[in-house]
């Protein structure tokens, strides 16, 4: 399973880098730009989430490891 998430992190990474170079900085908010920038935010949101699954799996292990 952290091999798993390791490869999505990695991939909305790798997406948020694609979506950067499609912004156009003359007109940020306008055509392609606009959905570029929904991309970086779900793909920063998909990180948060892959990070906080994470973090919850090793806190699950360590508590099955005190029973």
């Amino acid at each position: 399973m952290k091999i798993f998430t390791g490869v999505l992190v990695v991939i909305a990474l790798a997406l948020i880098i694609f979506n950067i170079t499609l912004i156009d900085f003359k007109n940020p908010l306008q055509g392609d730009s606009a959905v570029a920038f929904i991309g970086i935010a779900a793909s920063l949101c998909a990180v948060l989430i892959l990070i906080i699954f994470r973090l919850s799996k090793k806190i699950e292990n360590k508590l099955n490891n005190k029973i």
